[in-house]
């Protein structure tokens, strides 16, 4: 196998990327990452114009380079097996339909909407719950099989409109192993006279992807569990063309945290964002939401959970991936975010919050203060850009308090927090340092016999305006003296 791993991620451009199309591109780049020479494609299945979403091509490329997954052949990087985009690629099917009909194996249906409307409800008027134009109903409709060669010349010379549907038999067992569900059977007489080519001359989706398969050389196909109902019409039409089909893999469906697959709505109910470009404006780290993903639906068979996308690369295995769904657990994801987060120097983080401050329209000078106030923050947080709300203290003067944290200040507060006022007051600028500010506060709550949180949680409102928050003392002497007289001050007056 070593050297031929050809996989492909074909996505449609009819929406942004959503999370579980990333996991199966995620899927297909390691498995192919995984052997020697193996290569990953990206493939634009735009055939359905009419749901064809402006942006969308763009979105999927800047979301997987921003997962840091590299595509060895696409539109934008054309390899030997162009063009990349279906929508280019519409003689190439017609010609395979062609074949098809030469063959036997496929033929013209001149049937209009409101004929298949009427096929239809004569059969359910007679007992039958789900008709199909399949190898029985087929033969009492306009088609090239009932209808006489000049016939069926006649309407094409004429322009009349019609579909290429494939001639599926009547009773036979489509069988095939697939590498995460073992062996699956599906029986011809429940599939239909699948169309191949629209009236529009679009081919469908289940034409246009067995011959580009086949002439991209792929050699497996990994897709999500949605697809497994389409895999025996694709089994008969690589059967039909003579072809040998890739080894299937369908992957387990990502379930909502409430029970079902994770749908758009539940996942908004949930809070957990849908698509990729979500978790880009939101600051997530890439690495973070790959390792997560990686680990949603398949093990590396220890209680490792820590890899990066080369050490993914490496561990990965079809064998290893679940047959169930796989929930998706939004708090192991933010988990994960604070280790790739906390990883980073502060820097690093320096750098990265001046410029998100920047596109907020605030302005945080990247400086060795910022640098300081990162490394008291970056511990509480669980995404990048919570820096600025939870260290907004840090930068600006406060002008409102947390009204939870308010139930917390009460009638002694303001005595409490003046005594520990004027026991500062006396510090020196040179000596205004986190253990001897924390030393002063034991000193006072000493003094008036009461517990630690009813001295500091007061100050902390006092000096940050929160009810939680980094180390208060260490805060305080970054803040210095000067600030935070100026705040205790204000906030006994103020809430007194």
């Amino acid at each position: 196998m070593e050297g031929s791993v050809r996989v492909r991620f074909a996505p449609s451009p009819t929406g942004f990327l959503h999370i579980g199309g990333l996991r199966t591109a995620l899927y297909n780049y390691l498995f192919a990452k995984s052997h020697k020479g193996g290569k990953f494609i990206l493939r634009i299945e735009d055939t359905d114009q009419s749901r064809y979403v402006e942006g969308a091509e763009e979105d999927i490329i800047k979301s997987l380079a921003w997962c840091g997954m590299e595509i060895d052949e696409s539109p934008e990087n054309p390899g030997e097996f162009g063009p990349y985009r279906q929508s280019e690629r519409k003689e190439i099917y017609h010609n395979f339909a062609q074949k098809l009909i030469e063959n036997g194996e496929a033929y013209y249906a001149f049937d209009t909407t409101e004929e298949l409307d009427q096929m239809r409800e004569r059969l359910q008027n007679s007992g039958n719950p789900s008709p199909k134009y399949d190898s029985i109903t087929r033969q009492s409709m306009k088609n090239s099989l009932t209808l006489s060669q000049d016939e069926v010349q006649k309407r094409l010379d004429e322009g009349e409109e019609y579909v290429v549907r494939l001639k599926v038999p009547r009773r036979e067992t489509i069988r095939f192993e697939d590498l995460i569900r073992g062996h699956v059977s599906f029986e011809s007489k429940g599939l239909d006279d699948q169309v191949l080519l629209k009236s529009d001359g679009m081919p469908t989706y289940h034409l246009a992807n067995v011959v580009d398969d086949h002439l991209m050389k792929i050699s497996h196909v990994i897709r999500g569990e949605e697809w497994l109902s389409s895999t025996p019409k694709h089994i008969l039409l690589y059967k039909a063309f003579g072809w040998e089909p890739p080894v299937m893999a369908h992957l387990p469906l990502i379930m909502s945290p409430a029970g079902g697959k994770l749908s758009k709505r539940k996942a908004e109910e949930e809070g957990i964002p849908v698509n990729t470009k979500e978790y880009i404006k939101q600051h997530y780290e890439p690495e973070a939401l790959i390792n997560f993903l990686a680990y949603l639906g398949w093990s590396p068979g220890d209680d490792s959970e820590i890899h990066s996308l080369t050490e993914l690369t490496s561990l990965f295995t079809l064998d290893r991936v679940s047959k169930g769904g796989a929930v998706f657990n939004h708090k192991k994801l933010l988990w994960y975010n604070e280790h790739y987060l906390r990883e980073q120097t502060d820097k690093t983080l320096a750098e990265r919050v001046s410029k998100i401050a920047s596109e907020q329209g605030l302005e945080i000078e990247n400086n060795e203060y910022l640098v300081h106030a990162i490394n008291l923050l970056k511990e509480r947080v669980s995404k990048v850009d919570e820096i600025i709300t939870m260290g907004s203290f840090f930068f600006d003067d406060i002008d409102e308090y947390d009204e939870d944290a308010l139930k917390k200040w009460k009638s002694d507060s303001s005595d409490l927090v003046n005594q520990y006022k004027d026991k500062i007051d006396a510090i020196s600028e040179s000596d205004f340092e986190a253990p001897l500010l924390k030393k002063n506060l034991e000193d006072v709550i000493n003094a008036n016999e009461v517990g630690f949180g009813k001295l500091m949680m007061p100050l902390r409102i006092a000096v940050t305006g929160q009810g939680f928050g980094p180390d208060l003392f260490a805060s305080m002497e970054l803040l210095g003296k000067e600030t935070v007289l100026r705040r205790i001050n204000k906030a006994i007056e103020k809430l007194d």
